[in-house]
């Protein structure tokens, strides 16, 4: 009896040895902290300039605070709160966090402590176990502009760290959030090296450990040449200020976007550093959403714009030529204004006569295919609507943000749909004809169209870098893409986009700069808002000899877009191409909501 309690005690005194030494690592780790310390270095983040060089986003060394829970012992919570200037309340919070965490791992208590916090809390860290400082680099602007395409860097999260995906990410590392800090997450990053330090029980280093052999380097993560033009893109927010809407400018030979504007917009600063949750929550909960890139997350109806694509499919189709003519019969649809005979192409671009596109349209949709019109109908807006998807709408361009939404084209079977099978036809979806409807452009798919014409019809899909590390863009962004009109249609359609801007009588004469001896080709819209005043709209490209810029303007509630639209892009394009503007007082003249110009002028 007595052998066997003595057998008992043995085998429960072995038992509980296996599990400390083999199965429960929480004694080792304590061991080996007291002798090594691991130290992840993080790499320095690339940083990203503009398309001058101009550096936009840099690092800047902050220290983080973190804390192993299970190493704490008899926290001394009110001394500890006066050394960092925490409410005890927050506190208690991050220490619950950081135990629902994992309580042998560690994790952020405090992040962002600038050198000068540091200092004041450091020698005194050592009568508090448990805590450790880790160094970390966080970004920092020298930009007040450019936030919706920049995007911001957050902390990793927990249900993120859980994820197979982040599986190289620790508890407090930062990773992009939005716009080009996270698209380019893997060439911004880098790789983290791993430092071991000797150190005695107090926590002072000794040296490295076995000199170093288990040591790596960090290595930088790679830098970004941006597309943009920040001068240009700081001009474009100057006068976009007080408004909403969007502003978006490429290089038609390249895809290069120069200037990207949502407006209202915000500054990138505020989201980074202490403060950024609250920042963040501040601008989540603006009625006036700047959080919101309207540039390339806002399709609305592109108004008459859109007319220059609905003549270019007609010409590819064969149901109108350049010399066609038709009526200005306002019993078809209203015309904004008297103006002479469309006798061709040019003057109805000229006059964006409403009449003129609409038998435009009506030519293109019922073709005869079919001897039901329903069916004919069908048909005629499937054809169209391939033709129109070719200039990259009602699909994403695929830009290098992220945050692009698809647009809207209508479909066939969007009709069936809302009207049912064969009981719509081209009296249902004349306003396609016009730019209204149920179709949606975004602020770049406009540019691009824009750009599609300067280039008599292609494009490259519009990026905002040009450079990766040492290297070009990413091969996606060097990739030509085609429409399916022939590229002798586009000569047919520019001068009147000419006539538009310095013809008698055109629809934008506030877009000309022909006192500089620069030709625009251009278009206005105006689009009908029910909820409100109308939309303004107005996308050109110049020179239009030799174009450089392709520039859509898009302002809620400001009206006509000969008044306000195509001043401000006229405005744009002076500054990119000219490198000056000398029209300042247009600047105070550009209208918000309500114009100040003469209200004669409409699409």
């Amino acid at each position: 009896m007595v052998q066997a309690i003595f057998l008992v005690v043995a085998a429960l005194f072995a038992s509980r040895l296996f599990y400390i030494q083999v199965l429960d690592g929480s004694y080792k780790l304590a061991a080996d902290r007291n002798t090594l310390q691991r130290i992840v270095q993080t790499p320095y983040r690339g940083m990203i300039y503009d398309r001058k060089g101009k550096l936009l986003v840099q690092n800047t060394p902050v220290y983080d605070l973190m804390v192993v829970p299970r190493e704490m012992k008899q926290l001394d919570s009110l001394r500890f709160c006066q050394l960092l200037q925490m409410p005890l309340v927050e506190l208690r919070e991050a220490l619950q966090a950081a135990k629902a965490y994992s309580r042998v791992k560690a994790s952020p208590l405090v992040q962002n402590l600038s050198v000068p916090e540091l200092a004041a809390i450091q020698d005194n860290l050592i009568d508090f176990p448990g805590f450790t400082v880790q160094p970390r680099m966080a970004r920092t602007y020298q930009t007040q502009n450019l936030a919706h395409t920049l995007g911001y860097v957050g902390t990793v999260t927990p249900a993120q760290l859980e994820n197979p995906k982040y599986a190289k990410y620790q508890p407090g590392e930062f990773l992009g959030r939005s716009g080009l800090e996270s698209f380019y997450e893997k060439q911004l990053l880098g790789s983290r090296g791993v430092k071991y330090r000797m150190v005695n029980v107090r926590g002072i280093e000794k040296g490295a450990f076995r000199d170093g052999d288990f040591d790596t380097l960090s290595v930088a993560g790679q830098d970004l040449h941006l597309t943009i033009d920040e001068e240009l893109q700081q001009y474009g927010e100057m006068l976009m200020a007080g408004k909403r809407g969007s502003v978006v400018a490429i290089e038609p030979k390249t895809g290069e976007i120069l200037a990207c504007i949502s407006a209202p917009a915000y500054d990138p600063t505020q989201l980074t550093g202490k403060g950024m949750g609250n920042h963040y929550m501040d601008l989540l909960n603006n009625e006036e959403h700047p959080l919101y890139n309207r540039a390339l997350g806002a399709p609305q109806p592109p108004g008459s714009v859109f007319k220059l694509v609905n003549e270019l499919v007609a010409l590819q189709m064969g149901v109108v030529s350049p010399s066609t003519g038709f009526d200005c019969n306002w019993k078809l649809v209203r015309c904004t204004h008297r103006h002479e005979y469309p006798a061709n192409v040019t003057l109805a671009i000229k006059n964006s006569c409403n009449p003129y596109f609409y038998q435009v349209m009506r030519a293109t949709v019922q073709r005869g295919r079919s001897s039901n019109r329903f069916e004919d109908a069908r048909l005629g807006l499937a054809e169209w609507r391939r033709q129109v998807s070719s200039f990259g709408l009602g699909d994403k361009l695929g830009t290098d943000l992220g945050a692009e939404t698809k647009g809207r084209l209508p479909t066939p079977e969007f009709y069936d749909k809302r009207y049912g099978y064969h009981r719509w036809n081209f009296r249902t979806v004349y306003s396609l004809a016009i730019g209204q409807g149920e179709m949606g452009v975004t602020g770049v798919q406009m540019a691009n169209i824009l750009a599609i014409i300067a280039n008599r019809g292609f494009y490259y899909t519009p990026h905002f870098v040009r450079g990766v590390g040492n290297g070009g863009p990413l091969p996606e962004y060097t990739e030509r893409h085609s429409t399916t009109v022939d590229p002798r249609y586009f000569d047919a359609i520019v001068p009147g986009m000419r006539e538009v801007v310095d013809g008698r009588g055109g629809t934008a004469p506030y877009a000309s700069m022909a006192q500089f001896g620069i030709a625009v080709a251009g278009k206005t819209g105006t689009v009908q808002n029910p909820h409100g005043d109308d939309h303004a709209t107005f996308a050109a490209f110049a020179p239009a000899d030799d174009p450089k810029i392709a520039i859509a303007v898009f302002i809620e509630n400001a009206g006509f877009g000969g008044n306000s639209a195509a001043p401000l892009a006229s405005l744009m394009m002076e500054k990119y191409l000219r490198g000056k503007v000398v029209r300042k007082g247009w600047e105070a003249w550009l209208p918000g909501p309500a114009s100040r110009f003469v209200k004669h002028h409409r699409y």
